[in-house]
């Protein structure tokens, strides 16, 4: 299987939850074609470098996995067909340089991811004291 690396930019008029269902529609399309998910960088709102359908923002979101090629085409229809996508990019990673980076990116998405989930925890029990 290649290593890929997916950039998705939603439409910032959704809530919070709407964009995390969004995120996670495009999980399950991942885990529909048999890829297998690395990690996932939010990289939250942003300003975008010019308007795009009259918005300034948009909610990044890069997954990184590994798949077929075959599945990519799949994956893209995907994003292409939802309307609240305003744009993305597939970028492949195949010899032994971009793999390194590749290896470096998701290492970093997930040392970001962890922090979150530990924070939680002791925001509950500071909540309960």
């Amino acid at each position: 299987m290649t290593s890929y690396e997916t950039l998705f930019v939603i439409k910032p008029t959704l809530t919070e939850e709407e964009i995390n269902a969004q995120i996670e529609k495009m999980k399950e399309v991942l885990a529909k074609v048999d890829a297998e998910l690395l990690a996932t960088d939010d990289m939250g709102m942003r300003r975008l470098a010019y308007p795009v359908e009259k918005n300034e923002r948009g909610y990044y979101t890069v997954l990184y996995y590994k798949a077929n090629g075959d599945a990519i085409a799949e994956i893209e229809r995907n994003l292409r067909i939802n309307e609240e996508v305003l744009k993305f990019l597939t970028v492949k990673y195949t010899n032994g340089k971009e793999l390194a980076q590749f290896e470096k990116l998701v290492a970093a998405a997930g040392k970001s991811a962890e922090p979150k989930a530990e924070e939680a925890p002791a925001e509950a029990e500071a909540q309960e004291a």
